[in-house]
Formats: C-alpha cells, structure tokens, sequence
C-alpha cells in the first residue's frame, strides 16, 4: 500500500535537541582556547627560537633523512610483506610456517632493539663471508664495512615493517567474501585474473586504513635511529638543544614537522579510500534510488 503522500506533506519535522552533544562541543572549544591562550601567552614555548629553526638548513636536512628511512621501510617493507603474505596463505606448509616464524620474531622485538642489533652485529659476526655451508667460502669481509650505520637502520626497519605489513595484507584478504572465490571458479576465472581484478581492489579497501596507519606509525618510529647517532629530525632536534638548552622549542620543531607528515599521509589515505570506494558507493546510490522510487510508486 502506498503511502499518503498529502499527509505526509503536512507533517512537521522536529530535531531532537542533543544536550550531551553541545556539551561536549562546548568543552572541547574550551580547552582549546585554553591551549591557544597558554601557547601565546607563556614565554617558556620560546616561539622565536621555534620559528628560528623551524626551515632551518640543518633541520630540513634531518628532516629528509627521516622521509627517506620512512619510504624506504614503508615500500621494501609492504614488498616483503605481500610475500610473507603470500607464503602464509599457500597450500605449503613450509613455507606457511617460515612466515608465522618470520611475524612472530620481528614482531616480537621493539624497532629499536632490532636497529641495535643490527647495527652491532660485528659483535656477533666480525666477518661476513660467501660460500657453501660447511664448505669452501668464495669471499668475505668485514661486517662493519658492509653494514654502514644508515643500512642498519634500514635493515632493521624493512624487517620490522614486513612483518607488520605482511598481516595486514593477509587480513585484506582474508577480508574478501568467500563467496567471490567460489564465483569465479565456476565461470572458470583464471587465478591471475581473478586476482588482479577481483581479490585486490576488494582487499585494498581493507588494506589501505591500517596499511596508511602503519606507514604514520612508521614515520614516528624512525626516531628510533638515534641509537646509532644518525642525523634524522629527532636526533638533530636532540643534538641541537644540547648545545643551547632550548629543549622545549626544538621539541615542538620536531612535533610541527612530525605533525605535519603526518596531515599530509592522512589526506592521501582520504583521497586513496575515496577512490577505491567509488563503486561500493555508486552501488548504494543506485540501491537507495531504486527504494525511494518503489515507495513513491
């Protein structure tokens, strides 16, 4: 039965007042006028010492540095990662084992103990040397001239980000309705196909939120680095103020830019969703449409 339409042309609608709503849109505008006064008015934030080294030379140079560590970890890692990935959802159990070992290790050690020992494995292995186990070795050298402090990091933060990644690409995935799977083997899909234009843009929805959330957690922890006194934007920020005692303005130095990386991968996450969500989305559009066209009908 189709509604009436006229009486419900007469009806008035009226918006519920929601008290606890406007009440905390009244806190959180208190505290943050609150922040703004304090921050303007305490001489201790010491603003022209922050603006002095905020585009600083030696700043932006630690600042590349941490760019660099930070996609250098973030696509070697997601690399490794879809392999782990790939591994652990095969049939074969060797491999699928390798991969829960490989996780659970580098998942198990903090970023920063891994970039420790990384960077002294000499200790443990003075030499590095090429050749067939228990046999004859065709060449070697010295671990503390091929592993430079700059590729301990590295090491140690791919390693790390693989593991991470490798689960979240697995959950992406595993995401997927089952029932996606069984469709295109009974049109006969091929598996590469099937993969590449079914699986993926579906895990990617999944994929992306926490894959971008990862990369923002990656960025913070590149500080990490400082444990073998490379120069990056928390190090530098570190060896600054200990040479003038402005320990609070070069802190929100590294705080604005940290924040400000940080704004500008949450936007690419946003304008990433938006565009893989394009089809979920017109299909709801088109649902929604085709239910208020039967209800006025």
């Amino acid at each position: 039965m189709a509604p009436d339409l006229a009486a419900l042309a007469g009806l008035t609608v009226r918006h519920r007042l929601r008290v606890g709503r406007w009440l905390a849109v009244a806190v959180a505008a208190l505290l943050l006028a609150q922040l703004v006064v304090s921050a303007s008015t305490n001489p201790r934030y010491d603003w022209p010492t922050f603006a002095a080294y905020i585009v600083s030379p030696t700043i932006l140079e630690a600042l590349w540095l941490t760019i660099e560590l930070t996609v250098i970890g973030a696509v070697a890692g997601f690399v490794l990662g879809i392999g782990l990935a790939a591994a652990r959802l095969s049939g074969n159990r060797v491999l699928a084992a390798f991969s829960f070992g490989f996780t659970w290790v580098f998942r198990s050690v903090p970023l920063i103990v891994q970039i420790l020992f990384w960077g002294y494995l000499g200790a443990l292995y003075p030499v590095i040397g090429i050749g067939i186990p228990f046999g004859p070795t065709f060449g070697s050298s010295a671990t503390k001239d091929l592993l430079s402090p700059f590729a301990a990091a590295v090491v140690g933060i791919v390693l790390h980000q693989a593991a991470y990644g490798s689960e979240i690409v697995r959950a992406g995935i595993l995401g997927v309705d089952p029932g996606q799977h069984e469709a295109a083997r009974a049109l006969g899909i091929p598996r590469w196909r099937h993969f590449y234009r079914i699986t993926a843009p579906q895990a990617l929805r999944i994929i992306t939120p926490a894959a971008v959330n990862e990369v923002i957690g990656l960025l913070k922890g590149t500080s990490a680095v400082f444990i073998l006194a490379l120069p990056d934007l928390f190090y530098r920020v570190q060896v600054i103020y200990g040479r003038n005692g402005r320990i609070i303005p070069l802190l929100l130095v590294a705080v604005a830019w940290y924040a400000a990386l940080t704004t500008l991968l949450s936007i690419v996450q946003h304008l990433v969703e938006q565009r893989l969500s394009r089809g979920s989305r017109d299909t709801a559009v088109r649902s929604a449409a085709a239910v208020r066209t039967e209800v006025v009908a």
